[in-house]
């Protein structure tokens, strides 16, 4: 109980009060969207660069760890396309759309606050080393997976291809966010200390700003119709993907409980908002993938307990 109430509470406080003040106390939608853009287009990214240039990346990446999550991830992906396209019979790029949200978990956005609020800063070394690949991989596997599914019959070039899945990775500011952070963390270039201060001002403000603006945007998430898919989906997010990565984290690599720690925590949150993003980019099985974000994220509040008494 103590850490439902100091662990995870406090981060879904902050969700429940950006959710209340778009509900209620007339934070509009264009607020939400600033607020939102500012996270994720300039505070998220800067974080990101922060904790790579840092990371020490010879310790941070253990192999165990990566494989662990990733395919505790993708046997989620193939969980939620299997079960849109022959349990519930939808066309291939909803199924997708379905694998997408099994894929995605919310590794930044609440993994990495619960797990801070959990185990301390010094514990998330793990959580890091994950997201540095997290979203180029996943949306480049997604991307490919809707562009084939899409151009089938049209003759497509590969070159084309491999433009439009590049195009769109790379101008994502998370991205290119990790990729600077490479960038300063392998060359060895020293920033002066005012631009690290600058930089640490403002990743202050990145999670709880995030975490409010979350909360907005879940709002206009209204769970409609399709409660089995949604049921499914996030029992796929919730218990399939991080049961898988806590067996192959403990029992076959035998992580450390720091590398076990950030593999299951960030692979137990639920669905990110990214997922509802990609369906609706495509503008496929958008009403499933926004209301189990929203359905799994309120569910995750008592399995991220759950999961937290299974961790050493």
């Amino acid at each position: 109980m103590t850490a439902l109430l100091d662990v995870i509470l406090p981060v879904f406080l902050v969700i429940g009060f950006g959710y209340v003040a778009a509900r209620w106390l007339g934070f509009r939608d264009a607020s939400v969207d600033g607020v939102m853009h500012f996270a994720q287009g300039f505070a998220l990214p800067l974080l990101l660069f922060a904790s790579i240039a840092r990371l020490d990346l010879g310790q941070a990446y253990d192999s165990g760890l990566m494989v662990s999550f990733y395919v505790g991830a993708f046997s989620g992906f193939l969980s939620g396309f299997l079960a849109g396209r022959f349990l519930f019979g939808r066309p291939v790029t909803d199924s997708i759309a379905f694998g997408f949200v099994g894929l995605f978990s919310n590794s930044l956005l609440l993994g990495v606050p619960i797990t801070e609020r959990a185990y301390g800063t010094a514990a998330l070394q793990g959580n890091f080393a994950i997201i540095s690949i997290h979203a180029p991989v996943f949306y480049a596997f997604g991307i490919t997976l809707m562009e084939l599914a899409r151009s089938h019959g049209l003759g497509l070039s590969p070159l084309t291809l491999a433009r439009q899945v590049a195009r769109a990775i790379l101008t994502q500011p998370l991205v290119i966010g990790i990729l600077c952070g490479f960038a300063v963390n392998l060359s060895g270039v020293p920033l002066p200390g005012i631009a690290w201060s600058a930089i640490d001002m403002v990743i202050r403000a990145a999670l709880p700003a995030a975490l409010f603006g979350l909360g907005g945007i879940l709002y206009r998430y209204k769970p409609e119709g399709d409660f089995r898919a949604i049921a499914i989906l996030s029992a796929v997010s919730l218990v399939l993907h991080p049961g898988i990565t806590w067996v192959l984290g403990r029992l076959v690599f035998g992580l450390d409980d720091a590398g076990l720690r950030s593999a299951v925590l960030t692979a137990a949150m639920a669905p990110g908002v990214n997922a509802y993003v990609f369906a609706n980019l495509y503008g496929v099985a958008k009403r499933v993938a926004a209301s189990t974000v929203l359905v799994a994220t309120g569910l995750s509040i008592g399995t991220i307990w759950l999961w937290l008494q299974v961790l050493p």
